[in-house]
């Protein structure tokens, strides 16, 4: 199970190292690059919980196989779009068929986990299983900065062999396939994909229609009030996709709450730090990956710290100690985004990754274990449900925020140049649009006063866009500050695992979840 996911971690952060290549070969803009990566955190976190519901009703074995091969499948035509004006919407499209294949996949993954340790080794198997998942996320950027330099395709063509190996296992396991009876909430599975889709869209066309726009304001607000019929709607179907009184652990929806605003930094840092290390620092991919390394360092020594903690006192330290060093991480590394020196930076990148190591697999292996007597698969879905989706909002949002602060940076300086107004407003929107690629790889030509303009003002528009990025990082150290608060509400102690509802004391009410323990 745990080769199995190792494709849908990897795939959350290894296109981001590939983007400026894939935008010069395919001619994509920013936002178009922004949405193939959010297109497939998107369909992950829409689809994850209809995923673990699935693995209830029909089998945690066969829907690995059937999101193992969705995601294959999906991530071969990814590598094979051709080039055109078909290449945007085939690569967007393909990427949320990814993330589909994922959210079948990884919940039923993780019920197949639960199911086979005894409760008494559950939480180590648990913990074992969400510190890899941070490692495979830290092996896509080095990954793909090796792999791009032979091509882009093959950061998605490396899944085949990953996925064989894992449809291999699979059938070597001889994983006995337990169902639970029940019904498929179809209107919640639809009213969830909405409401998530929406809302991230507003924020992601934010920087394209503008903050003053209808259609934006009514994506988010809709997406939101869609969502809140989803909730409400859950609370009195029969079998709903998810059971919403798991919130009633007050531990269990701090856990959940600390997950999603470290998500909102951690998955979004992949995308913003390469691009920044691509054009403000001139790195190739692969020195772009090894800037990513520092991270890793940090969140590679507080990922086993934080696990020890976690087995010793329980989560609440942990997820202090992780959001405050995360907050003052995130700060520090922001501030030195202007020395345009990737010496300089790796103390800070270090601190930052320490702080989410220790939050992720503490929250991720408390929540489930606080939870587990509801259902399996709808318990790990909800809480990847609120990691992968505050991802999407956290990339929609410091998106538009980079975009809006780089646009604005450059006509302020292109205007300080002597241009008029108008034409350094047209030339700002121009370079915003294109700051996916390498700063140093496509410089203005023409004998024009914009494109002479343009070439002497290239060092002062990198250090427009590396301003820009301090706008983000500073938004990443917010959500983990506000991540701290939450976790001051956490109850404490250590969660006990149990094999029943009954012994987990909480909701065991109804028939069809006694018949599922």
């Amino acid at each position: 199970m745990m080769f199995a996911v190792a494709m849908t971690f990897i795939d959350q952060t290894i296109v981001a190292i590939a983007a400026p290549d894939i935008v010069r070969e395919l001619g994509l803009s920013a936002s178009g690059m922004q949405w193939v990566v959010n297109a497939y955190l998107l369909a992950l976190a829409a689809f994850f919980a209809l995923g673990g519901r699935l693995a209830d009703l029909y089998g945690p074995r066969r829907m690995v196989v059937i999101g193992t091969l969705v995601f294959v499948v999906s991530s071969v035509l990814c590598g094979c779009v051709p080039k055109g004006g078909a290449a945007q919407g085939w690569l967007i499209a393909f990427r949320a068929t990814q993330g589909f294949g994922a959210a079948l996949l990884f919940p039923a993954a993780l019920a197949v986990v639960v199911a086979v340790f005894p409760p008494d080794r559950r939480g180590r198997a648990l913990a074992l299983f969400f510190g890899l998942s941070g490692a495979l996320t830290a092996i896509g950027p080095l990954l793909g900065g090796w792999l791009t330099g032979w091509t882009w395709r093959a950061v998605f063509w490396v899944n085949v062999p990953v996925a064989v190996v894992a449809l291999v296992l699979t059938a070597l396991a001889r994983i006995a396939d337990r169902r639970r009876p029940g019904t498929l909430d179809i209107r919640g599975a639809v009213l969830i994909a909405v409401g998530m889709g929406l809302s991230v869209l507003g924020f992601q066309q934010a920087w394209s229609w503008g903050w003053d726009s209808a259609a934006t304001w009514v994506c988010i607000a809709g997406g939101l009030a869609v969502l809140g019929v989803f909730v409400a709607y859950e609370g009195r179907v029969r079998h709903p996709l998810i059971d919403l009184r798991v919130f009633k652990d007050r531990a269990f929806t701090v856990d959940s709450a600390v997950l999603f605003f470290s998500m909102l930094a951690f998955v979004p840092l992949f995308f913003f730090a390469s691009v920044y290390a691509q054009v403000c620092l001139s790195a190739s991919p692969n020195q772009a990956a090894l800037f990513l390394l520092y991270f890793f360092a940090g969140f590679a020594i507080a990922s086993q710290w934080g696990g020890r903690i976690l087995d010793k006192q329980g989560a609440r330290p942990a997820l202090k100690i992780g959001t405050v060093l995360g907050c003052v991480g995130f700060a520090l590394w922001a501030g030195e985004l202007t020395d345009l020196s990737m010496h300089d930076q790796w103390p800070y990148a270090a601190l930052a990754g320490a702080g989410i190591g220790f939050i992720l697999a503490p929250a991720s292996t408390d929540a489930v274990n606080r939870s587990i007597g509801a259902s399996y698969g709808e318990v790990t879905g909800i809480t990847q449900t609120v990691r992968n989706f505050a991802a999407s909002v956290g990339l929609a949002v410091l998106g538009t925020v980079l975009t809006h602060v780089t646009h604005t940076n450059v006509v302020n300086t292109l205007e300080d140049r002597g241009l008029p107004p108008n034409v350094a407003h047209d030339v700002a929107r121009d370079i915003t649009e294109s700051i996916t690629g390498n700063g140093d790889s496509s410089p203005p030509t023409g004998t024009g006063p914009a494109a002479t303009t343009m070439r002497d003002a290239m060092g002062a528009v990198r250090m427009d866009f590396a301003e820009a990025n301090q706008w983000v990082f500073y938004g990443m150290a917010i959500a983990l500050g506000i991540g701290f608060l939450c976790a001051l509400r956490h109850p404490g102690g250590r969660a006990v695992t149990a094999d029943t509802p009954e012994e987990a004391g909480a909701f065991t009410d109804r028939p069809d979840q006694r018949a599922g323990a």
